[in-house]
């Protein structure tokens, strides 16, 4: 049952994520919403990547115990650069809506265009 603490921890965080872009009606925090859900796929690939008793795989020389998976962590480490892309180019839009509309509130923005 311990072992399966992080993958509920996963769906747990990726739930309020999904919760909060599917109710909320700001722009701003709908896009917290998609960082949050960013934050639950780096955990995912963290706790596929982790070996009980693992070791780092930076050694040259193995010493012959079981190392943990450094594929996840690159790709970790590769979703924490897109996710703070993806994040300050939907801050720019918001932005840009915002000075346009004068507002991030999204029924004032169907309002508005119509």
């Amino acid at each position: 049952m311990i072992e399966e603490i992080p993958y509920l921890a996963v769906v747990l965080i990726a739930g309020i994520g999904i919760a909060t872009i599917l109710l909320k009606k700001n722009l701003i925090k709908m896009i917290m919403g998609l960082a949050i859900i960013e934050g639950a796929a780096n955990l995912f690939l963290v706790t596929l990547g982790y070996r009980e008793g693992g070791i780092a795989p930076i050694f040259t020389n193995n010493p012959g115990g079981e190392m943990v998976l450094p594929t996840v962590q690159a790709m970790t480490l590769t979703n924490i650069v897109i996710g703070f892309a993806t994040s300050a180019l939907l801050l720019a839009f918001a932005i840009m809506i915002y000075r346009r509309y004068g507002s991030v509130e999204t029924k004032n923005i169907r309002r508005l265009r119509e």
